[in-house]
């Protein structure tokens, strides 16, 4: 990653200590994803890709399908950590061709100075066109970027032929109520998270667990909500 310097870094850590709880706890390694054991189990191509780390060839394409809330945009940091890529993020609610390109033309001149490569995670993809999918297909085929893709949308349906014809397609499912309970768990006894400063009864958990339907963000949400 780029490197800061002391206010920027002093910035930067004000700015996650204030950052809602869901991103507070996101998973910074694979060892700390909870749920998705097929997807993470050793030797499966997605282990492979994150154990390998820096230096391993990343398909120019992967396409992460599942609910909300079932760790995409964390598989997508996770993946550019562990190979080293800079990482940037776009939904395609708010986003079209235009930013697209941007970063593209900005990930293209830190390849050529710097040689680092760059990771580009792109929300909600079946939000975009057939020709603003189109525009992505570049960038792809010449691994300008390492497009990571999320979709709640079946791909086969929601997203165009040449592009998932290029992309490791990886199914995510709902989290168990168990993994939820372990994502709750762990946010109230986690620095980065509650610390250990509140106490969640019995019983606010198992209404807090019904209302996540598999959901590990609105989990997190509505714990702190209170």
């Amino acid at each position: 990653m780029e490197q800061l310097d002391l206010f920027e870094e002093a910035g930067t850590e004000q700015a996650r200590s204030s950052a809602p709880l869901a991103v507070r706890m996101r998973p910074r390694s694979l060892d700390e994803i909870i749920g998705q054991k097929h997807l993470l189990r050793s030797g499966s191509p997605l282990w492979r890709l994150v154990k390998a780390g820096d230096g391993v060839t990343v398909p120019s394409s992967i396409l992460l399908w599942g609910p909300p809330g079932t760790g995409k945009t964390t598989l997508a940091y996770v993946l550019a950590n562990a190979t080293e890529r800079s990482f940037a993020e776009l939904s395609a609610i708010n986003a079209g061709v235009k930013e697209v390109r941007a970063v593209v033309e900005r990930a293209k001149r830190e390849l050529g100075m710097y040689g680092r490569e760059t990771l580009l995670f792109l929300d909600e993809i079946h939000r975009f066109s057939k020709a603003q999918q189109d525009s992505l297909l570049p960038a792809v085929e010449n691994r300008w970027v390492t497009l990571v893709a999320a979709t709640t949308e079946n791909p086969h349906f929601s997203v165009i032929s040449p592009l998932l014809s290029r992309s490791l397609l990886l199914t995510l499912q709902p989290l168990t109520e168990q993994d939820i309970r372990e994502v709750v768990h762990r946010a109230l006894a986690d620095d980065r998270g509650l610390g250990g400063r509140v106490e969640l009864p019995d019983d606010a958990e198992a209404h807090l667990l019904r209302i996540a339907g598999g959901d590990a963000r609105r989990a997190l949400t509505a714990l702190e909500a209170g």
